[in-house]
């Protein structure tokens, strides 16, 4: 039902049709409380710069491959970065640290996600701000700070906000619930990212640097040992794939772009809990089970088998140049050696 409803209103979120108009009164009540609520925001400032990647339409847009390919990028300019995010769908709403084998139902999956991929400090917590505090305090080595979601989270003082984008650009250009936008749009932000290899309309009118970028899909698919299974061996077979993302429908053409056959689709809703899986036929339980790189933890619990297929995104250069032109030069400007192997991140 969920997932049904999120279809719905992602469709009509594309125009400004019959359901989108009868919504459109309270996208005026969505508004007024979201401009009450930023007002009332006192925006705590932490002792290194910080840097908040998100978007302004509802559903996921790239932010979390973002701010991992930020990541590494700041990691090889020579800073020592942490991220804290609120762990969106996860059970508890404590200031938890994120660790390689922490419980994605108590940290988030995408926090799991970057701290297995980056290898960098990750804390979670619904006050950002609190999250930097801790994440510092225990890793006092840290000396830059990402946040993973969190534009619309004014309590946080930042100093370099990053705006992502995919392809469906700012749909109607609406609020909620009669259209995509948490907040009006344009409004300023630093940079502009625009994760699908095209910019779109959303970027008119706005006076800051916008870039396209490109996804696509690692080389190989990974077991929950480690070991990579390179995707061409999985072509002229059918299998099965399950996405619980925001866009179960981007990762599912991605798979058939590397000419992989999709016997089934499980598409469940973004964040979704993955203890009980829809039943297979038995021909279709045989497959191989293909899955997102996020869902990949927990799904393994309960299919082992499953192999989970990383995403990469690639921001080009003068994105990065623009980036570092907005911060100050990193401490000692040396890079690290290398970024640190992740289980989810085969060669």
């Amino acid at each position: 039902m969920r997932a049904a409803l999120e279809r719905t209103f992602t469709a009509a979120w594309q125009r400004r049709g019959p359901l989108a108009v009868a919504l459109w009164p309270l996208s005026r009540l969505y508004g007024a409380l979201a401009a009450r609520r930023q007002a009332r925001a006192v925006p705590q400032r932490l002792p290194v710069p910080v840097i908040v990647i998100g978007n302004v339409v509802a559903g996921g847009a790239g932010k979390t491959p973002a701010t991992l390919a930020v990541a590494q990028h700041l990691l090889a300019r020579g800073w020592r970065p942490g991220i804290v995010s609120r762990g969106h769908g996860r059970a508890s709403r404590a200031c938890l640290p994120v660790q390689p084998g922490s419980d994605p139902r108590e940290v988030g999956d995408e926090p799991l996600l970057l701290r297995r991929r980056a290898g960098v400090p990750v804390q979670v917590a619904p006050c950002r701000a609190e999250a930097g505090r801790a994440l510092l305090a225990a890793h006092p080595q840290v000396n830059i700070l990402l946040c993973d979601d969190g534009l619309q989270h004014h309590a946080l003082a930042r100093d370099v906000e990053i705006c992502v984008f995919d392809g469906r650009g700012i749909g109607n250009g609406w609020l909620l619930p009669a259209g995509p936008l948490r907040e009006a749009w344009p409004r300023p932000v630093s940079l502009a990212l625009f994760t699908e290899g095209r910019i779109s309309l959303a970027a008119a009118g706005l006076p800051c640097p916008a870039f396209a970028a490109t996804r696509r899909l690692a080389s190989s698919a990974c077991r929950a040992n480690g070991q990579g299974v390179p995707l061409a061996r999985l072509r002229g077979q059918s299998v099965v794939a399950l996405a619980g993302i925001a866009r179960p429908q981007a990762f599912f053409d991605m798979l058939c772009a590397e000419g992989l056959t999709l016997a089934r689709t499980i598409a469940l809703p973004d964040h979704a809990p993955l203890e009980r899986l829809p039943p297979l036929p038995p021909q279709e339980a045989a497959l191989p089970l293909l899955c997102t790189e996020k869902d990949a933890a927990k799904l393994w619990p309960h299919a082992p088998q499953a192999l989970a297929v990383p995403l990469r995104l690639q921001a080009p250069a003068a994105f990065f140049d623009a980036l570092d032109a907005l911060l100050p030069p990193p401490p000692g400007n040396q890079p690290d050696a290398a970024l640190p192997q992740s289980p989810l991140s085969p060669p």
